[in-house]
C-alpha cells in the first residue's frame, strides 16, 4: 500500500512548541484523511528546529464508494417537510426519490445518496492548505509582500517549502502539488542551514530521513536527545566529572540542533562561591547549557557542557570561548545578587514602621527584605490587599494552627513571617523559581533556627503530585497556613477554578494540603478553619483525586465520604479499612446481604410501605429474625464504639458478625409477609442493618 511523507520546512521553531506542534500535525491530518473515507496501518510525526514531517504507512491509495439510503418523511407529509428532506438529500424533485411502502407506517420517501470514491491525492489536494492556513500555533506571525492581505498565511516562522509525496513502498512516487499562499508542495528540500545548504531532492520516508542525515539534519528528536545526552555524560566523565541531568533543559536543547555537537567549556573557581542553585539556573537560563559536579559530590565544577549546531573546524574552540565570556558575565551578575541579599539595604529609616509591625530585626538582612515588602506595599492580588498584608494573614492562622500540629508556637511565627522576605532579594528578582531556596540560605546565613529555614524553604511545598511534603512541625504548619490562606482568600472573593482553567493553580493548593494531612497524619477540622463548605466541597473533590491514584476503588470512597467531613486523615483511614474488609470473603458477603436488605428497604419506602418505629420483640416469629435481632444490637454498638475510638477495622470485624444472620433471615424469612404488623417490624428489622453498618459507610454506594 502506499505512503504518504510531508514536510513543513520554514524558520526557526521555538522549542517549546516543537513537540506539540508535530503530535497535532499528525492528528489533524490522519483524522482529515480517515474522515474523507480512507485507512492507514500506521503514521509517525517528526520535528526538527525548522521543520514538522509526518510519515503515513500503509495509506489506501482512494476512498471507497459511499451509497447511503436517507430515510425521509410520509408521502402525505406536508410540502415544507418535504422540501426540508429534498434539500439535505441533495435531491432536485421527489422524482428523484424512492417510495418505499411500510404495512404499520405506510408510503414514504427514500433518498439514495451515491457518492464514488476519490483519489487520496485529490483528498489530501483538498484537506493540506486548511490543515495549513488553520494550525493552532500558540503565537503566529505573518511575513513577505503578502502579509499586509486580508486572510494572509500565519505560522510560526515564515514557512518556506512544502514537501508531499506519495507512492508504493518499492515504485515511483508522486508529488501532490498543493498550492498554499504562493508556495507549491514538491520533492525538494534542504539539509543544514550551513553545512549543506544545496536542495535535496526525495521520494519517500527512507531516502529523506536518510539525505537529510547526509545534508547533517538528524529528523528524530528523541535520538538528538540521546546523542546529546550520552556525549554529555562521555565529555564529563572524560574529565573526572559527571552530568547534572536535566530533562526539561535536554528537551529545549534537542529542539535548538539539527546536528548536535557537544563541548566543554569553564568558568574561573572563584564563582563557585555562588550557590549552587544559582550557578545552574544562570547558565541554563542564559546560555541552554547543563552543569557539572565532580562524581559523587553534589557541589557543583567550574566546567559546563554546551550544545552547537555546527560542526566547526576549529574543534569548536571559537564556539567554547564566546560562550564562556557569556557565562563569566552572567555568573559575574549572580554574585553580585549573591553578595547584595546579604547586605543592609540603604534605606532602612524608612522600614522601622513596617519592622515593628511585624517583629523584625533590622539588623539583619532577611528581616530587611520583609519589611522593604511590606513598606513598599506590594500587591498579591487587587480584592485580597497586599503581600504584607497576606503575610499577617497567614501569621495568625498559623498560630492557630500550631496548636493542631504540635510545633512551637514561636518559630512558628518567625517562619510565617519571614516566609515571603525572599521575594525583595535580587537573587529571586532574577530567578523567580528560587523563592523559597533563597530564603532558607538567607536564613541560615543569618543563623535563624534550623526549623524556621526549612520552613522558609518547604512552605511552597508539595507543589505538584510527585513534589515531597515538609516533615519539620513547623514546616507543615507554615505550609498549611500559606496554602489554606490562599484558599480562603480566593473562595471570599469567587475566584474559584472553572473548568480547566486554574490561574491561581487553587487545585494544586488544595492537594497540597490533602498530602500534608495525610502524608503528615494531621488531623484539621477544615469546615471550622475554612468556614465554607463549598471549599470543604473542593477538597473532597482533591481528596477523591488523591485516594483514586494510591489506587481506592471510587466506589468505596464515595460510601465513606459525607458531604460534612471535614477530617480528611479520618477519611482516609476508613477507605483503607473498608477496601481491606470488602475484598474478603466475609465482606463480600456481607455487602450482598447488606444492599439487598437496603434496596428493598428503599423499595418499600419508595411505594409508603408502613414500617414500624422501633423492632418489636414479641413480633419476630421465626428463629432466623431472632437470631439477627439479637446479633444486630450488640454488633452496631461495638461497630460504633470502635468508630468512635476511630478504630475502623475492628469496626469492620464488629459489623462481619452480621454476615451469617443477615444470610439466614433472606433465606428463611419472607419480609412482606400477609401480616401488615409482622411486615412493619421486619422493615423495621432491615433498617438496623442499614443503620448498623451506616455506622461505617454507605453500603449502598458500594458496587459488587
Amino acid at each position: 500500500m502506499p505512503n504518504l511523507l510531508l514536510e513543513l520546512r520554514s524558520e526557526e521553531i521555538p522549542a517549546r512548541m516543537q513537540r506539540k506542534a508535530a503530535g497535532d500535525l499528525k492528528k489533524l491530518v490522519t483524522d482529515a484523511l480517515v474522515e474523507a473515507g480512507l485507512s492507514y496501518e500506521g503514521a509517525r510525526e517528526y520535528w526538527t528546529p525548522r521543520r514538522l514531517a509526518l510519515d503515513i504507512h500503509g495509506l489506501t491509495a482512494r476512498s471507497a464508494d459511499v451509497r447511503e439510503e436517507r430515510k425521509g418523511p410520509r408521502t402525505d407529509a406536508n410540502e415544507k417537510a418535504i422540501e426540508g428532506f429534498l434539500r439535505g438529500a441533495g435531491l432536485s424533485s421527489v422524482s428523484e426519490a424512492q417510495v418505499v411502502s411500510d404495512p404499520k407506517k405506510g408510503d414514504f420517501y427514500v433518498a439514495v445518496i451515491s457518492k464514488p470514491g476519490r483519489a487520496t491525492e485529490e483528498i489530501v489536494t483538498d484537506i493540506m492548505p486548511g490543515i495549513i492556513r488553520d494550525f493552532p500555533w500558540p503565537k503566529s506571525m505573518r511575513w513577505g509582500k503578502a502579509s499586509s492581505k486580508p486572510g494572509a498565511l500565519r505560522w510560526v516562522r515564515p514557512l518556506q517549502s512544502i514537501v508531499c509525496t506519495f507512492g508504493p513502498e518499492h515504485e515511483e512516487t508522486t508529488v501532490i502539488p498543493f498550492e498554499i499562499d504562493g508556495i507549491t508542495a514538491s520533492n525538494i528540500t534542504y539539509g543544514h542551514r550551513f553545512h549543506a545548504p544545496e536542495p535535496i531532492t526525495v521520494r519517500r520516508f527512507d531516502d529523506y530521513a536518510a539525505n537529510l542525515e547526509k545534508a547533517k539534519v538528524i529528523l528524530d528528536a528523541e535520538r538528538r536527545k540521546d546523542i546529546i545526552l550520552h556525549d554529555a555524560r562521555d565529555i564529563a566523565f572524560a574529565n573526572g566529572l559527571e552530568l547534572v541531568e536535566d530533562e526539561g533543559l535536554l528537551e529545549e536543547v534537542a529542539g535548538l540542533v539539527e546536528w548536535p555537537q557537544v563541548l566543554m567549556g569553564s568558568f574561573e573557581e572563584d564563582y563557585l562561591s555562588i550557590p549552587s542553585e544559582i550557578i545552574r539556573l544562570t547558565i541554563k537560563t542564559n546560555q541552554k547549557c547543563f552543569v557539572t559536579r565532580k562524581q559523587g559530590e553534589e557541589t557543583l565544577s567550574n566546567k559546563f557542557i554546551l550544545v552547537s549546531n555546527i560542526q566547526a573546524s576549529d574543534g569548536g574552540k571559537e564556539i567554547v570561548h564566546g560562550n564562556g565570556k557569556v557565562v563569566r558575565a552572567r555568573l559575574s551578575d549572580a554574585l553580585h545578587f549573591w553578595k547584595r541579599d546579604q547586605g543592609n539595604l540603604p534605606d532602612l529609616e524608612t522600614l522601622t514602621a513596617s519592622a515593628a509591625k511585624f517583629g523584625l530585626d533590622i539588623n539583619k538582612p532577611l528581616d530587611q527584605r520583609m519589611a522593604k515588602l511590606d513598606a513598599l506595599d506590594v500587591t498579591f492580588h487587587a480584592k485580597l490587599g497586599t503581600q504584607g498584608a497576606r503575610v499577617a494573614r497567614i501569621r495568625t492562622l498559623a498560630k492557630e494552627l500550631a496548636d493542631i500540629t504540635g510545633a512551637d508556637a514561636a518559630l512558628v511565627d518567625r517562619a510565617a513571617v519571614l516566609a515571603k522576605a525572599d521575594l525583595r532579594t535580587e537573587a529571586v528578582g532574577e530567578f523567580p523559581e528560587l523563592q523559597g531556596l533563597m530564603g532558607r540560605k538567607y536564613a541560615v546565613l543569618q543563623g535563624e533556627d534550623a526549623s524556621v529555614a526549612a520552613a522558609i524553604e518547604d512552605h511552597y511545598k508539595p507543589q505538584g503530585p510527585s513534589d515531597r511534603v515538609p516533615e519539620d512541625k513547623v514546616a507543615i504548619t507554615t505550609a498549611l497556613a500559606d496554602k489554606l490562606d490562599t484558599l480562603i482568600g480566593f473562595w471570599a472573593i469567587d475566584e474559584k477554578p472553572t473548568g480547566s482553567k486554574d490561574p491561581f493553580a487553587l487545585r494544586r493548593a488544595a492537594l497540597g494540603v490533602v498530602r500534608i494531612l495525610l502524608e503528615r497524619k494531621v488531623r484539621l477540622p477544615l469546615r471550622a478553619t475554612t468556614k465554607d463548605i463549598d471549599l470543604l466541597s473542593f477538597f473532597h473533590d482533591r481528596l477523591k483525586v488523591y485516594l483514586r491514584d494510591q489506587g481506592a476503588r471510587h466506589d468505596l470512597i464515595d460510601a465513606v465520604l459525607t458531604p460534612d467531613a471535614d477530617d480528611l486523615l479520618m477519611v482516609a483511614r476508613r477507605v483503607e479499612a473498608l477496601t481491606a474488609f470488602i475484598t474478603s470473603e466475609e465482606g463480600k458477603n456481607l455487602l450482598a446481604g447488606t444492599k439487598r436488605a437496603t434496596q428493598l428497604l428503599a423499595a418499600e419506602e419508595k411505594k409508603g410501605t408502613v414500617i414500624a418505629d422501633g423492632v418489636s420483640p414479641a413480633l419476630l416469629k421465626l428463629d432466623a429474625e431472632k437470631e439477627l435481632f439479637a446479633v444486630i444490637s450488640g454488633a452496631s454498638k461495638d461497630a460504633s464504639d470502635a468508630v468512635a475510638g476511630e478504630d475502623f477495622r475492628s469496626a469492620m470485624e464488629a459489623l462481619s458478625k452480621l454476615r451469617g444472620p443477615v444470610d439466614r433471615f433472606f433465606e428463611d424469612v419472607l419480609v412482606n409477609d400477609e401480616d401488615a404488623a409482622i411486615r412493619a417490624n421486619r422493615l423495621a428489622l432491615l433498617r438496623l442493618i442499614r443503620e448498623a453498618t451506616g455506622t461505617v459507610a454507605d453500603f449502598s454506594k458500594i458496587s459488587g
